[in-house]
C-alpha cells in the first residue's frame, strides 16, 4: 500500500478515509491504533498518529478517552459529499468545458457518457 511518493501519514489517513467510504470501518467503530498502525505498516508511531490527526482534525474521526479513536457520527457521508465534490472539479468540469469547445451538445455528451454515441461525438447510431 505504502509508496514513496507520498508522505506516509498522508497515504495512513487516505487508507482510513477509504476504509470509511468503502463502510468497512462503520461510524462509531474503533480505528486501528497507531501502534498498530506502526507495527503493520513497519513506521513510527508518530507518524501514523500524523495520519489519524488529520482524520480527527478534518472530524472524521473523534477520541474518547482511554479507549481510541472512532470513527465520528457522518463521517462516511461526509467523506462521499466531499469526495463527490473533488470528482466533479476534477474530471466532471473539465470534461463539460472541452465538450463545449468541440460543440459537443448535452444531448449528445449525455449518449456517449452512457455508451450510445459514436467516440467521433456523433449522433448514436
Amino acid at each position: 500500500m505504502l509508496d514513496e511518493g507520498t508522505p506516509l501519514f498522508v497515504q495512513i489517513a487516505e487508507q482510513i478515509a477509504d476504509d470509511i467510504a468503502e463502510g468497512s470501518l462503520a461510524e462509531g467503530e474503533r480505528v486501528p491504533s497507531t501502534n498498530e498502525l506502526a507495527a503493520f505498516y513497519r513506521i513510527n508511531p508518530a507518524t501514523a498518529a500524523k495520519g489519524i490527526n488529520v482524520l480527527a482534525d478534518d472530524g472524521l474521526l473523534e477520541k474518547r478517552r482511554g479507549i481510541g479513536m472512532f470513527v465520528a457520527a457522518g463521517a462516511r457521508e461526509k467523506l462521499l459529499t466531499d469526495r463527490r465534490k473533488r470528482f466533479a472539479e476534477q474530471y466532471l468540469d473539465p470534461m463539460l468545458a472541452e465538450a463545449r469547445r468541440l460543440g459537443i451538445d448535452d444531448e449528445t455528451l449525455i449518449s456517449l457518457i452512457r455508451g450510445n454515441g459514436h467516440r467521433n461525438g456523433g449522433p448514436a447510431a
